[in-house]
């Protein structure tokens, strides 16, 4: 069993600046990638930034500049630092994982409960 645990999201005005963090635990034998992805009312969830623990990144092309992901050194936890905050970054932003259980076990899909960011104008 793996867990996602997030923990960071809250209210800040535009402008401010918010870190969002996510631990991975359980049964794991390999973390491929973590990264976060987030879902406003009414629209689907989106990629916000992903890093695999060789060192890539990927960064949607609305958040490039102003949002910073990383790794701790054991690759367990993914951090989202956000600056810059505008409005239309409100949402539910869920910590993903790509995880392999067991040696013998594919590359699994995981998702953490997700964790509110409400920006105000």
């Amino acid at each position: 069993q793996v867990q996602l645990v997030e923990s960071g999201g809250g209210l800040v005005k535009a402008g401010g600046s918010l870190t969002l963090s996510c631990a991975a635990s359980g049964t794991i034998f390999e973390i491929y990638s973590m990264g976060w992805y987030r879902q406003a009312p009414g629209k689907q969830r989106d990629l916000v930034a992903t890093a695999t623990t060789r060192g890539s990144t990927n960064y949607a092309d609305s958040v490039k500049g102003r949002f910073t992901i990383s790794r701790d050194n054991a690759k367990t936890t993914v951090n989202l630092q956000m600056n810059s905050l505008k409005p239309e970054d409100a949402a539910v932003y869920y910590c993903n994982a790509e995880i392999r259980p067991r040696w013998n076990a594919g590359l699994n899909n995981y998702w953490g409960q997700g964790t509110q960011v409400t920006v105000s104008s």
